[in-house]
């Protein structure tokens, strides 16, 4: 082997002698051909403080590796052409091994090997295996090199793996018969871990086997007193149960046997030893066992938090008649739901309910592949038979082997559960026609069926979807799991929980994550969730891997669903309308349609009904599955992302500016070609509710100006900006227009483009002048004029001689604002710019009360009028309207002076009190 890390770290034929690039080759090891995050590494080399050139450090490190993994015994590096393990893939990197070159790879296959070698109760086969397995270590796991957060928890899995293979081992000698030869190494096993209860279990059993009766009671005292030394507990049941069977010189105990074990399924009635405990009857010897009910269930979990309304269904379901046929409850819902653990949680709560058994098989392999049904329908016979059962009339040990073909196994299947009140849980089903051969052949049982699809073709089945823990048993989950930290941060608490989505799975990640890290705080996971980039890599902790868990959906659906996953994953947060994704896929809306349902029925997207809106169905992520979905849009090639983002831009663009013209026609906006996206209608979409399409949009039309920014569109970045500013202005949403501008002014300027450059500036002058900084509009405006005149645009240039004469005006300064009025009027009406026209005469109007020339002023206002209406403006032919009407009104009151100190509504919507007062929006 190449590779070891079940001891000393070592790589041959030459290995770093630095300590951090050894802790580099060793993260990179134990997630062998997994991509392991740049942030990962630089986190378990440097913690919570990596120093500023952490990134660089890591290149060298990793070039270091680089160089090694190529080098013959004698240092030199092998020729060009050798193929370089260590490949740089986003967000990190990816070391490739094969099973053989790492020790640890072949350990997991022994062990496995072992385990079913044991499970067939084939015990000196498991012994071997197993005995293989413990030869590969040389030490305690990835010792020799510091250790940083992924390599702690790798260490303390793998040490606790070896300790399970041994106890294992152990188990299955003393099955042999070769309890006298175990004594020795068990009691300095059970010296060197006093806390691990099934050693003792063992020890025990060996020295009464071998004669060594109160020996055995020695050693029950021994490991009492170090549980309530160390712990302050009493001995579990299994162990108190032993020392009374050894105390009453249990006979059972003479045949060979092991301590009952938490995670081996149980078999028996319940007045006998369960299978697999001391003294259980074991083969021939023990004759055959007691017709009891057959029990084959995962413990149920401990900390289960939620779900009671879910967990009532099931009960009312399993509490049903018995005479109901095909009672089959079908529990759906995304990859970490925690569909098994509600399974298992109502199969161990009705135990009295099903008096011949209650059994769970799984409908993947550990690959995650599906199993046919005549392997699911096997292995329910198999447990339904246990390991001790025979065939009426034959003798004991004997039971024939099973049927090769679907249709026997069916018809076999049928027979042993006929009549028989039994619940059987199918977990993680693939398809409906995996599960129907299985379900037609137990009419007579009970069904929980879980799996990550809709499976709604299915007959005669209630359908129970899971969704996300509610964010208050979202919190207490992630508190029982990970301790007083999190309860004593519930802030970060809520973000924390907030960020995994609220799925059960990744709470529990956290959680235990939080708690295997003394030195981390609730706080300092919560940042390191908030990159969406390397949330998944954060989620992960020793062979619970949260990204792993959710690829198991993306792979089970086809590779045009995936490639629409990896596509939406672009889609603007929190949800999108159905319009997105026929852009960001460049299908027509059916197709699109099509796809996103298909990901819908996978719980790949949610679908969420928004009543009253414009799309009353909207489709969206939650914070993993969108981390996922960016996480494998490497998949796809640069070019085909920027092409989404672009049609997804032009979509917003063409949707954004058919609104923002029915809101306020001829209003200043960036002229930019943009082919329209094909099956997008700006009347179908938008209809007459331009400002219902801002208000839902708003978010999205933001982050597409991002999205074309960091493209590189320069000019889509530009005219989205400019096409939604209308919209900001009077929605008075000051923070995205500032944000999206800033970003189109630096592409303006990137790209050249001087008009677009000086239309931006000018849109950012009219924010300063909403936000009362005057002398920054002033600044803008003049800056966007000299521009506009480069430029060539007189009519534009005129706009902003207006709009500056406007923030002058606020200023108190109306001399200045009168002549840059005047000026702008002059440079309108040559250029045809009847709506620039109409800003420029109700300028010259308000300059005109406020000097008390109020037949002038009216006159202006007429003539603003006039041409707000030529210009088909009717907001602004209103303006000007209201804006007489309240000048004639104030001026027959019979007190003209007061006329000149009225409220001035300067622009449509927007007030000023006073000319030494800030101008103020109106509410």
């Amino acid at each position: 082997m190449r590779y070891r890390v079940l001891g000393p770290v070592h790589m041959t034929p030459r290995m770093p002698s630095a300590a951090k690039p050894r802790a580099v080759l060793a993260t990179l090891l134990v997630q062998r051909n997994t991509v392991v995050s740049t942030h990962t590494l630089i986190d378990e080399l440097w913690g919570a403080q990596p120093p500023r050139t952490a990134t660089t450090t890591l290149q060298v490190y990793v070039s270091q590796l680089r160089k090694a993994l190529l080098a013959g015994p004698d240092g030199t590096v092998a020729e060009t052409g050798a193929e370089q393990p260590l490949l740089t893939r986003p967000p990190g990197y990816l070391m490739r091994a094969d099973a053989a070159e790492l020790d640890l790879a072949v350990f997991e296959s022994l062990r496995a090997e072992g385990r079913a070698a044991y499970g067939r109760h084939e015990y000196e086969a498991a012994s071997r295996a197993l005995g293989r397995a413990l030869g590969l270590w040389t030490g305690p796991a990835l010792s020799g090199i510091p250790h940083g957060p992924t390599l702690e928890t790798s260490a303390i899995r793998l040490n606790e793996l070896r300790a399970e293979v041994l106890e294992q081992r152990i188990s299955a000698d003393l099955r042999l018969g070769l309890h006298q030869e175990l004594v020795g190494e068990l009691m300095a096993l059970a010296h060197e871990h006093p806390l691990r209860e099934t050693l003792h279990c063992h020890l025990m059993v060996a020295l009464y086997r071998s004669g060594r009766q109160s020996d055995a009671l020695h050693a029950y005292q021994r490991a009492r007193r170090s549980l309530v030394d160390e712990l302050g507990v009493e001995p579990g049941p299994v162990l108190s149960r032993l020392q009374e069977r050894i105390l009453a010189s249990d006979p059972s105990l003479a045949r060979h046997g092991e301590p009952e074990r938490r995670l081996v399924p149980v078999g028996g009635s319940g007045r006998h030893p369960a299978a697999g405990a001391p003294g259980a009857a074991d083969g021939p010897a023990g004759g055959v066992r007691d017709a009891g009910p057959t029990v084959w269930l995962p413990p149920a979990v401990a900390d289960f938090t939620g779900r009671e309304d879910q967990l009532a269904l099931g009960e009312r379901l399993l509490a049903g008649d018995p005479a109901d046929r095909n009672r089959v409850l079908v529990l759906s819902g995304r990859a970490g739901a925690g569909k098994t653990a509600l399974a298992v949680r109502l199969a161990h709560g009705a135990a009295d309910r099903f008096p011949d058994g209650r059994i769970l098989v799984a409908l993947r392999d550990a690959g995650g592949r599906a199993v046919e049904p005549r392997t699911a329908m096997a292995t329910l016979l198999r447990r339904l038979r246990g390991p001790q059962a025979t065939a009426a009339g034959e003798e004991p040990g004997a039971a024939p082997p099973l049927p090769s073909s679907e249709a026997e196994l069916a018809e076999l299947l049928h027979r042993r559960t006929e009549g028989r009140r039994m619940l059987v849980v199918l977990d993680d089903a693939v398809s409906e026609a995996q599960v129907r051969p299985v379900l037609s052949a137990l009419p007579d049982s009970t069904v929980i069926l879980t799996s990550r699809q809709v499976l709604g073709a299915l007959e005669s089945v209630r359908q129970l979807t899971l969704d996300v823990l509610s964010a208050p048993e979202a919190e207490a989950l992630l508190a029982a799991c990970g301790g007083e930290r999190i309860r004593d941060e519930p802030e970060a608490a809520a973000e924390i929980a907030r960020l995994c989505g609220r799925l059960p799975l990744a709470l529990r990640v956290a959680g235990a994550g939080l708690a295997a890290r003394p030195h981390w705080t609730a706080a300092g996971l919560a940042r390191r969730l908030r990159d969406e980039r390397t949330r998944l890599a954060t989620l992960a902790l020793g062979d619970l891997d949260v990204r792993s868990t959710l690829l198991t959906a993306y792979h089970d659906v086809d590779e045009d669903a995936r490639h629409a996953f990896r596509m939406l994953g672009l889609a603007p947060l929190p949800d999108f309308a159905p319009w997105t994704a026929t852009a960001l896929l460049g299908a027509d809306p059916a197709r699109a349609e099509r796809l996103t349902e298909r990901l819908v029925q996978a719980h790949l997207l949610e679908a969420r009904r928004r009543p009253g809106r414009l799309a009353p169905v909207r489709y969206g992520f939650d914070a993993l599955l969108r981390s996922l979905a960016l996480d494998m849009s490497a998949e796809e090639s640069p070019q085909e992302g920027t092409a989404a983002v672009a049609r997804l831009c032009r979509a917003y663009l063409t949707l954004a500016r058919h609104a923002d013209a029915q809101l306020a026609p001829g209003r200043d906006r960036l002229a930019h070609e943009a082919e329209p996206v094909a099956g997008i209608s700006p009347e179908e979409v938008v209809g007459g509710a331009p400002l219902r399409w801002f208000q839902e949009e708003s978010a999205g039309l933001s982050e597409a100006v991002r999205q074309a920014h960091a493209a590189g569109l320069w000019g889509l970045c530009c005219a989205l900006a400019s096409a939604a500013a209308g919209y900001y202005e009077a929605g008075a949403l000051w923070d995205a227009w500032e944000s999206t501008h800033d970003l189109a002014l630096d592409a303006a300027r990137r790209s050249g483009d001087v008009h677009a450059e000086a239309v931006i500036l000018r849109s950012l002058g009219d924010l300063s002048w909403q936000r009362h900084r005057t002398a920054q509009a002033v600044d803008r405006y003049h800056l966007a004029w000299h521009l506009f005149v480069r430029h060539g645009d007189r009519a534009a240039a005129g706009r902003c001689l207006s709009a500056e004469a406007d923030a002058l005006l606020a200023m108190g300064h109306v001399g200045g604002a009168g002549r840059g009025y005047a000026r702008a009027l002059s440079v309108s009406r040559p250029a045809g710019d009847v709506r620039g026209a109409a800003e420029s005469l109700r300028g010259l109007a308000l300059v005109a009360q406020r000097e008390g020339r109020h037949e002038e002023a009216l006159a202006r206002l007429e003539e603003c009028e006039s041409a707000a209406r030529s210009a088909g403006d009717h907001r602004w032919s209103e303006y000007a309207r209201r804006t007489a009407l309240a000048l004639r009104t104030a001026l027959g009151s019979g007190r003209p002076a007061a006329a000149a100190s009225i409220p001035l509504e300067v622009r449509p919507g927007v007030w000023l009190f006073h000319p030494a007062q800030p101008a103020e929006r109106a509410a």
